[in-house]
């Protein structure tokens, strides 16, 4: 089979190549799946240089979220059967025509997605659930701003915030991406950052926010703690920017508000059963329809590099997909 190998770490992705390597067998409790779209995330480009928390063994496929046909089962597996269509995840293996996956943490996937918009789902809707519910407990009518309001985490916050009942306002970098927000999912405002921010979020909540969901760090998390309310949440979601900010304590002491970390996968493991109850809700909400995950692109393995460069060059609104099987 065709995978997306990282073989050596460097920049500009100079270590990466489609490979071909053998198809791997199931074991017992697991399943072998023909991947039929791949997610892309920020972690799988930092990877490929050694610039995420997590560094597989070279070489490595890398991807997480990923959606596709049941191909054969191992031992012990009742649940699935050969067709079936599934979505599952992991800490890599989504770029290439195979995989093989626990069966335990691969669930159908509902009838009205499709294999991208499935793959779409994960790892983009549990950290905006984990954040926005576990986290900062989101209130209907609460002003929440979420940064990075394109990509597949921020787009993911949107969407589940205007669920949940809050005013949403959206920050991107550019006024097309805005648009297309717009078109998506209605927030109350949007936000073009490139001149700032924090007195437009002042004017429009009349204060400031009180939940703000930053996939962005850097200079957006600065400006950010000059325009949250009093009693707010600041949701440290990841360092998009490159830059980790750093704060005064003295700022939340005088402005009463919470700096709150969020590691959706780390929440799951440290809680297990608040984990199983945060992946079925998610579930539960893209089954009801109540939340509908956005797909920016879908791209064959032979194109990886476009996919990566959409993603690199901030380009992306929603997440791109990559389908081994084109």
């Amino acid at each position: 089979m065709r995978a997306l190998r990282v073989e050596a770490l460097g920049e500009n992705f100079e270590g990466c190549a489609v490979r071909d390597v053998p198809v791997p067998e199931p074991s017992e409790g697991e399943i072998l799946l023909r991947i039929r779209a791949g997610s892309l995330g920020f972690p799988d480009l930092l990877m490929t240089r050694g610039g995420y928390q997590h560094k597989p063994e070279l070489p490595f496929t890398p991807g997480g979220d990923v959606a596709g046909e049941v191909a054969a089962v191992g031992p012990g597996v009742t649940e699935f059967a050969v067709g079936d269509r599934v979505v599952t995840g992991g800490l890599g293996g989504a770029f290439a025509e195979y995989g093989v996956y626990p069966a335990s943490r691969a669930r159908k996937i509902p009838d009205h997605l499709g294999f991208a918009e499935a793959a779409a789902v994960g790892s983009a809707y549990l950290t905006a659930y984990v954040s926005l519910v576990r986290r900062a407990n989101l209130q209907p009518g609460e002003w929440l701003l979420v940064h990075g309001a394109a990509g597949g985490v921020g787009l993911a916050a949107v969407d589940l915030g205007k669920h949940l009942g809050a005013k949403v306002i959206a920050t991107a970098s550019t006024d097309e991406k805005l648009e297309r927000i717009r078109e998506a999912y209605q927030p109350e405002a949007l936000i073009n950052v490139t001149e700032g921010f924090r007195e437009k979020v002042k004017e429009i909540t009349g204060g400031g926010a009180d939940v703000i969901y930053d996939p962005v760090g850097g200079d957006v998390f600065d400006e950010s703690v000059r325009c949250i309310a009093f009693d707010g949440r600041l949701l440290v979601i990841g360092f998009a920017s490159g830059r980790i900010p750093e704060i005064g304590v003295n700022m939340p002491l005088i402005k009463g508000f919470s700096v709150v970390g969020v590691r959706a996968g780390e929440y799951g493991r440290r809680f297990p059963q608040k984990g199983r109850e945060n992946i079925e809700a998610v579930w539960d909400l893209v089954a009801r329809r109540a939340v509908r995950p956005h797909v920016h692109g879908i791209y064959s393995l032979d194109d990886w590099r476009e996919a990566f460069a959409e993603m690199e060059e901030r380009r992306v609104v929603g997440r791109v997909i990559i389908d081994p099987s084109q």
